[in-house]
């Protein structure tokens, strides 16, 4: 019987969250299945994507905790 995997379990696979038998099965059906296949590398590459934005808040919302943090105290973390 061959188990079918899930997008979790290819994130599972990309995070390293697997056990070492899952692995080797998830591997065997990469190489089987091409959806599969194009499925993770699509997952990889969007993962590289995130990884490289950078984010900035507004000057508004850093004003509002700015403002937030003297009003509590907290400034001088």
């Amino acid at each position: 019987m061959t188990k079918q995997f899930t997008p979790n379990d290819l994130v599972r696979y990309i995070y390293q969250e697997m056990s070492e038998e899952e692995n080797e099965l998830l591997v065997q059906a990469l190489h089987q299945d091409e959806s599969m296949m194009e499925e993770y590398l699509q997952m990889l590459s969007t993962i590289e994507k995130l990884d490289q934005i950078i984010l900035h808040p507004s000057e508004k919302v850093v004003k509002a905790i700015l403002k937030k943090a003297k009003s509590t105290g907290l400034e001088r973390v």
